[in-house]
């Protein structure tokens, strides 16, 4: 099923995802880090982490929307999107929690703040299974001509599926 909002022949939510899925994972990672340096640089660099995150997420959101609303009724592939988008407000819900918690401090957050980015990380591997379980397993976003041999999405003939593979 062919995303309906594109952009040079790719799936929009696609290109943008990848944005907040790194930089709230990265906020972790400085989190971490400050606990095994004592740095409180890391939990700054944490802090303005999670909001470029969230913005990311907010951006990437309505694309995500979009093709869900084109994903056909009663199916499977409609249920576990409504799980993937439900899931990543859920995360966006625990960052914004955790940069909201850091806001008076953000060189040394609380533990509320790190246990909400904890937990928000631990979401967001399991919606992003379910996103790919969307594309690789269901074809939701997949040029509806893609194969091995397709030509590029910029050339003017789009993919054609291949006859007898």
């Amino acid at each position: 099923m062919q995303t309906k909002v594109r952009l040079l022949g790719h799936s929009v939510h696609q290109m943008l995802v990848v944005f907040p899925l790194g930089l709230l994972g990265a906020s972790v990672a400085f989190d971490v880090l400050r606990w095994i340096t004592g740095l409180v640089q890391m939990s700054l660099v944490s802090y303005y982490l999670i909001a470029a995150g969230l913005i990311g997420g907010v951006i990437a959101a309505p694309f995500g929307l979009a093709d869900w609303l084109a994903i056909p009724r009663e199916t499977r592939a409609r249920r576990v999107g409504a799980l993937h988008g439900s899931g990543n407000a859920v995360v966006l819900a625990l960052f914004f929690a955790s940069w909201w918690l850091r806001r008076s401090a953000p060189d040394a957050p609380a533990a509320l703040a790190l246990a909400c980015s904890f937990a928000g990380a631990a979401l967001s591997l399991v919606t992003g299974w379910l996103g790919g379980e969307l594309v690789d397993r269901m074809g939701v976003g997949v040029d509806d001509g893609a194969n091995l041999d397709a030509p590029s999405s910029l050339s003017r003939p789009q993919a054609q599926l291949r006859r007898g593979h």
